[in-house]
């Protein structure tokens, strides 16, 4: 944290490939992080858009199914994902 701001906002230091982000968060948005082991995720391996938003995108398909209600049927798909944590399935 580089300052707090009244009593409702912190201001952080991000570093500099994040200097598009506006630094000032209310804290309400701010949470407690408690973690096992550190987590630390390389910027290069992260991929954002436009508009500073991360891009998700599917690696791998990895189970069908069709679940059959009484008046028809949802498909289900168990996706892989290039996840910001590692792989992540949904």
């Amino acid at each position: 944290m580089l300052e707090q701001v009244e009593s409702i906002a912190n201001k952080l230091k991000l570093p500099q490939e994040l200097s598009k982000v506006h630094n000032t968060f209310h804290v309400s948005n701010l949470k407690k992080y408690y973690a096992d082991e550190p987590l630390a995720v390389p910027l290069d391996e992260l991929h954002f858009d436009e508009n500073l938003r991360f891009v998700e995108k599917p690696v791998e398909i990895m189970n069908r199914e069709v679940k059959w209600l009484r008046q028809g049927s949802i498909p289900i798909v168990k996706v892989r994902w290039n996840s910001r944590r590692g792989p992540e399935f949904t």
